[in-house]
C-alpha cells in the first residue's frame, strides 16, 4: 500500500482547462506581481510554458484549477501492536474535473499505482453535472452587491474544487452560481481542516 500511494503522490493528471479555469488566471495575472503573474501569463498561453505550469501546480490553489486531483486522506491497517497487517485500506479522494469521467479516472489509478494485490472500489456516488453559464443579470447582481462591502475589489470567476449542493441543482436544470460573501486569504484554505476557520469580520460581513 506504500508503495501504491507513493506512485500516488508523484503522477499528475493532465492538465484540462474549460471557460472559467481558463478566464481566472488571466484575470489573476494582471493583479499578481513578478513570477507568479508571468508563469500565468505563460501557463495560459497558446502554447504553454511547462515550468510555468509546474510553478503553478505546486500552489493547491492553483493546482486544483488546473486539472483532476487524486489525494489520499486516511490510511488504516493492522490490529495489534504485536502482528503484521492483514489488510491495509487507503481512502483516496478525487476532485474530478467538470466534463471529466469517473470511470476514466478510476483506470487511470489503477494504471499508476500497477498493483494486482490492490483492489480498488468507488466510494459515496458521483454527481455529474454541467457548469452554469454566467448571465450578464446574475454577474451584475454579483459585482453591484459586492462593491457595497468591498469598494475597488474586481470579482472573478473561479472554479469551486469542492462539490457543494450546486451539483445536484444543476443537474436538475437549474443553474446555479456562488459567491461565498467572506473575505479570506486564498493561501490559508482549511476548509475541512480540524483547524477551518474565518476572520470575525469576514463572518459578520459574509
Amino acid at each position: 500500500m506504500a508503495d501504491a500511494l507513493g506512485h500516488l503522490a508523484r503522477y499528475e493528471f493532465p492538465v484540462k482547462l474549460n471557460e472559467t479555469t481558463k478566464n481566472y488566471p488571466e484575470a489573476m495575472s494582471n493583479l499578481e506581481e513578478g513570477q507568479l503573474a508571468m508563469d500565468m501569463k505563460a501557463a495560459m498561453s497558446a502554447n504553454p510554458d511547462p515550468e510555468a505550469v509546474a510553478r503553478l501546480s505546486s500552489k493547491p490553489l492553483y493546482n486544483s484549477q488546473l486539472r483532476t486531483t487524486c489525494v489520499a486522506t486516511m490510511l488504516e491497517g493492522g490490529h495489534a501492536y504485536n502482528a503484521l497487517p492483514q489488510l491495509a485500506r487507503a481512502t483516496v479522494n478525487c476532485r474530478v474535473l467538470p466534463g471529466e469521467s469517473v470511470d476514466d479516472v478510476q483506470k487511470t489509478l489503477i494504471k499508476v499505482i500497477a498493483d494486482d494485490k490492490i483492489a480498488m472500489e468507488q466510494v459515496g456516488r458521483y454527481n455529474l453535472s454541467p457548469p452554469s453559464a454566467l448571465t450578464p443579470e446574475i454577474e451584475r447582481a454579483m459585482v453591484d452587491l459586492s462593491a457595497e462591502f468591498w469598494p475597488g475589489i474586481p470579482l472573478l470567476q473561479i472554479m469551486s474544487p469542492g462539490a457543494t449542493d450546486g451539483a445536484y441543482l444543476r443537474s436538475a436544470g437549474i443553474p446555479t452560481f456562488g459567491n461565498s460573501g467572506l473575505l479570506v486569504d486564498i493561501y490559508d484554505n482549511r476548509f475541512h481542516g480540524k483547524d477551518e476557520r474565518m476572520g470575525v469580520k469576514s463572518f459578520y460581513d459574509g
